[in-house]
């Protein structure tokens, strides 16, 4: 089932601690869903304007993380995840490009934006989950944000326009990233009736019920993008 606005989805994304109506939790330490996203999507190629040392160059550029996708669920369960749980991440600045180029992280993470790069790099953001401007900075330096709301934030380079990434902003800790093959797994999933939503470069793509049950095991659950 496809979806369209952004309104919806950051309204998704900051259902995380609402009490599914159907089913109670599991005492343990709960199930996995995993599975596979098959991106069938052309990657567009990203444009890139060379700089001095690499006229009459043709760079090359890997597109795999254009296909990564964010597995999770529409809302957690109640009580599931009663804490803010504070880590720390990283998006890289390396080649012109942000590595990762989607994150997944939960409400209270802070991200460091280190530039490897031997240019100058000016990270922001205008999305309404998180809007900042870190200015710009040398190679060797590193700085850094702590979101605090849930939603989707489109991150840029104020000085390369080629460059841009996706964070996720969950309220909850029941979602993962796909790996480079586009498998996933979310792990220790209480028992209950969830709604599994596939995301994928800035808008959902599909969603679809899944049952998770009582005993504990895997549930599998597979989604197709075109």
């Amino acid at each position: 089932m496809k979806t369209g606005t952004v309104a919806h989805q950051l309204w998704a994304l900051g259902c995380g601690l609402l009490a599914l109506s159907v089913g109670s939790l599991a005492q343990g330490p709960g199930a996995a869903i995993r599975g596979r996203v098959d991106v069938r999507l052309n990657a567009p190629p990203i444009e890139r304007r060379p700089n001095v040392n690499e006229l009459g160059m043709h760079a090359v550029h890997d597109t795999t993380d254009q296909r990564r996708s964010v597995v999770y669920l529409e809302s957690a369960p109640a009580l599931a995840f009663p804490e803010v749980d504070r880590q720390r991440m990283s998006m890289d600045q390396r080649n012109e490009t942000f590595v990762p180029r989607v994150l997944a992280i939960t409400v209270g993470t802070t991200v460091d934006f280190p530039n490897s790069d031997g240019v100058y790099h000016n990270v922001f953001s205008l999305s309404g989950a998180k809007r900042f401007d870190l200015g710009r900075y040398p190679a060797g330096r590193s700085r850094s944000v702590r979101f605090d709301r849930p939603g989707i934030v489109r991150v840029f380079c104020e000085i390369h326009s080629h460059m841009s990434a996706f964070i996720l902003v969950f309220n909850h800790r029941y979602f993962a990233v796909t790996g480079t093959d586009g498998r996933y797994q979310i792990n220790r999933v209480p028992a209950g009736r969830y709604t599994l939503v596939a995301w994928h470069e800035g808008s959902i793509r599909e969603s679809r019920p899944v049952v998770v049950p009582d005993d504990a095991g895997s549930v599998e659950a597979d989604f197709t993008i075109r």
